[in-house]
């Protein structure tokens, strides 16, 4: 092994327990944010039907996101085993969800999937692919609500309901030209930065839209349960999707104060508590922010430690 080979194996072990640092630092910092007996005493007092049907939906919609990946494998046509994506797509969704996009989203992808020895190219129309595949539905869903007017904003808040109309008119004209362009455009590729990005079918689409819309609802979902199904859930869904917004605009990890914030504002003309708001908002965070993400935890350095071994199994199975 030559000295330059060597300096570089060495640099990788360095940066490997850096990245497992990091990733410690940032989920010790995150839980030092939440009041976890509060946590506890709210889970404690749900009746055990609705907690129950809501970890259900919590399990539905980290499914479903895994579809976005399988939906990256059949556009980017590589082999890895289904299995192998899916497990991918839990760790990077529960680090996304709590540690940005850049860390889950983007990062953790990078490192899981080159660890099973996909190239940097693949993986990054993977998760070009499942950010698309994400606000698809967003769009959709965002378009119809905010369009229909179920959403009804307090007075002087930061836009009124005119412009929430005219925004979810535009979401609806994205998504028009979005499947136009599908089906239609000649023009099926572009280039950016070095990436050829295709267009794909408008079948492939539709079910980007499906699927993702699908995941938001489920969300949505899980709110409306744990607030006691007291408030429309369409409304409830249509918070949610403000809400997700400004926690995007804001870059605060898992939203923390947003989701909140939105969530009261909007509610407050509705005949539910603070108390109870707050209540079904930390049972969320618990069930769909925490529990994910410790399991994804030792999901990810089970993957690690077995990486080596996946990857050469997967290349033996791509020479076949």
């Amino acid at each position: 092994m030559t000295k330059k080979n060597s300096r570089w194996r060495l640099a990788k072990k360095i940066l490997t327990w850096l990245f497992f640092i990091a990733v410690a630092v940032l989920l010790v910092v995150y839980a030092q944010k939440v009041d976890w007996e509060e946590v506890w005493k709210v889970i404690r007092n749900y009746d055990r039907v609705s907690l129950l049907s809501a970890v259900a939906l919590v399990v539905v919609s980290f499914l479903i996101y895994g579809c976005y990946d399988l939906l990256g494998r059949i556009y980017c046509g590589h082999k890895l085993a289904k299995r192998q994506v899916m497990l991918v797509s839990f760790i990077c969704y529960a680090f996304n969800l709590t540690l940005s996009t850049w860390v889950g989203g983007i990062g953790m992808r990078y490192r899981l999937y080159s660890r099973l020895g996909l190239p940097s190219a693949t993986i990054t129309r993977i998760f070009s692919l499942s950010i698309t595949t994400n606000w698809l539905g967003y769009i959709l869903l965002g378009g119809v609500i905010f369009t229909a007017g179920v959403v009804q904003l307090p007075d002087h808040w930061y836009i009124d309901q005119m412009t929430l109309r005219i925004i979810g008119i535009v979401l609806l004209l994205m998504i028009s030209f979005y499947l136009w362009a599908c089906a239609f455009a000649k023009r099926r590729h572009m280039t950016i930065k070095g990436q050829k990005l295709v267009l794909p079918s408008w079948r492939f689409a539709l079910a980007q839209m499906g699927i993702s819309a699908a995941n938001w609802m489920a969300m949505g979902a899980i709110i409306w349960l744990l607030m006691g199904e007291d408030v429309n859930y369409f409304f409830v869904l249509g918070v949610l999707l403000v809400s997700s917004i400004a926690g995007v605009i804001m870059h605060i990890p898992a939203g923390i104060g947003v989701l909140e914030a939105v969530f009261i504002a909007l509610l407050a003309g509705e005949h539910v508590s603070h108390g109870t708001i707050i209540a079904a908002l930390l049972a969320y965070r618990m069930l769909y922010y925490f529990l994910p993400l410790a399991l994804a935890t030792v999901c990810y350095l089970i993957l690690e430690s077995r990486a080596k071994k996946l990857r050469a199994k997967n290349e033996q199975a791509m020479d076949k």
